[in-house]
Parts: C-alpha cells; sequence; structure tokens
C-alpha cells in the first residue's frame, strides 16, 4: 500500500503523506513513494501545482529511526522538489520534527495552522541537522537557525513565520492557501517554471556544492556512539545519558 494519497482539483495535484503508524516519518518506503508521484506530477501537463500535505496531526516526525531512508534517496527527494518545473506548496496543519523540516523548506511555498508546532530535534538525539541544511540554511533567518539547531527546543508556527520557515500562518491554514493557490491557478505554467528557477538557484547551488560532504557527515554521525545512545533513549522514551 502507498504511503502517499493523491487528488487533484482544478490543475493542483493534492500529495498527501499518509503513513499514520509511524507519523508520516520519512521511512525509505514513503522517501520512494513520495518520488515516484512527484516524478508522475512532473510529467503530467495537467497538473500546474503540487500540495503536499498530511493526515493525522503530524506533517512529518523527521527520519523513520526504524526504516531510515538512504541518505542519497533524501538528498535527492529535496532536490527533486526544489527542481520541479511546479510550484510545490506545503500545508500544514500539525506537528513538524527534524528531518521533516528538510522536506518542508523543500517546498517553495508553505502555510501551517497557529496550533502547529516545529522543533530541531537531531542535537537531542547525538546528531546534526545536516543533509535539511541544503534546504533550510539558503531559506531560513541565520540566528533565529542558530537557536533552533542548537537547542532543539519545540517553536510555534508564529515563529516560523518570521523566520522564513514557513510563509504564512493563520488559523485556518485552507483560508491562508486559498489566495495562494488561485494565483499559480491563473499563472501561465511556462512563467511558473522559469519564475520557479530564478528563486531556487541559490538553493541548486548548495546542493551541488555541500551535498556530498553534508550526507558524508549524517552517516558519521548516525554511526557514533553517542547518536546510538540518543537513538536507544528516544525509543526507550528516557534522557540520554548526556542530559545535565
Amino acid at each position: 500500500m502507498t504511503t502517499v494519497r493523491r487528488t487533484r482539483e482544478r490543475g493542483v495535484e493534492t500529495l498527501t503523506l499518509d503513513s499514520p503508524h509511524n507519523r508520516n516519518a520519512l521511512s525509505a518506503t514513503l522517501v520512494a513513494d513520495l518520488a515516484a508521484v512527484l516524478t508522475a506530477a512532473a510529467a503530467d501537463t495537467g497538473v500546474r501545482a503540487v500540495l503536499l500535505t498530511h493526515t493525522g496531526t503530524t506533517f512529518s516526525a523527521g527520519a523513520d529511526l526504524r526504516d531510515p531512508p538512504d541518505p542519497d534517496a533524501l538528498v535527492g527527494l529535496f532536490r527533486q522538489i526544489t527542481e520541479l518545473p511546479k510550484p510545490v506548496v506545503a500545508r500544514v496543519a500539525g506537528h513538524v520534527r527534524a528531518g521533516g523540516l528538510g522536506l518542508l523548506a523543500a517546498c517553495d511555498i508553505s502555510a501551517a495552522s497557529h496550533d502547529s508546532t516545529f522543533a530541531f530535534t537531531e542535537v537531542r538525539i547525538g546528531v546534526a541537522p545536516a543533509v535539511i541544511s541544503l534546504t533550510l540554511l539558503p531559506r531560513t533567518d541565520p540566528r533565529a537557525l542558530a537557536r533552533h539547531y542548537l537547542t532543539g527546543e519545540r517553536f510555534d508556527a508564529a515563529e516560523a513565520a518570521r523566520t522564513g520557515l514557513v510563509t504564512a500562518a493563520g488559523d485556518d491554514v485552507d483560508a491562508v492557501l486559498a489566495p495562494i493557490l488561485d494565483g499559480v491557478r491563473r499563472a501561465s505554467p511556462q512563467a511558473l517554471a522559469e519564475t520557479k528557477r530564478l528563486l531556487t538557484a541559490r538553493v541548486l547551488e548548495a546542493f551541488d556544492r555541500d551535498a556530498a560532504d553534508l550526507t558524508a557527515l549524517s552517516a558519521r554521525l548516525f554511526a557514533s556512539p553517542q547518536a546510538r545512545e540518543g537513538m536507544t533513549a528516544f525509543l526507550e522514551r528516557r534522557d540520554p545519558e548526556w542530559v545535565v
């Protein structure tokens, strides 16, 4: 069974992350499924834009620690969204953690409900937000990102919007999205593709320059003793041994 459901309305292809058993974590299966439907959407002339959303109360809980994706596959997914010749809009009505924030930042436009929450939890399990920095560093306020990267604190949708992690936030995420989706429906496919190319040039430069090094860093950290302790503590619902 697929972990991504597809529907379409007036040229907007909605891709719904639907992996409730792991809170839409980025498993090897979900990453492969999402890449496949994005490939289909890119080739379909009936698709003007992609809307990425989720079932349940979590957009994505980050990397699946029990079924992690290959780092190269995750990099490939983020780059695929960035290079897709159609706008990708994220709809968040819930929680986003760790690797899920890299997925969110890969999207061109994003909206979140005010009850959504966000956190870069990597430092709390002994690793770093390495691969996801490819999409986050070029698009997010660096001072705010330093705080959230280094502390793992949870923050709200207003802070996410202030720092550029999301485009806009509101009580009703669908009301926030309505003028955005209307706008892309009124735009020409050629104009959307070329405008997106202008907007993503810096992000793609980061992929070309840093992807290999960040993938290697991620692999090294996940294989470390501190990461093993951190992931074990997370799965056992206890503090890791370094907490003071």
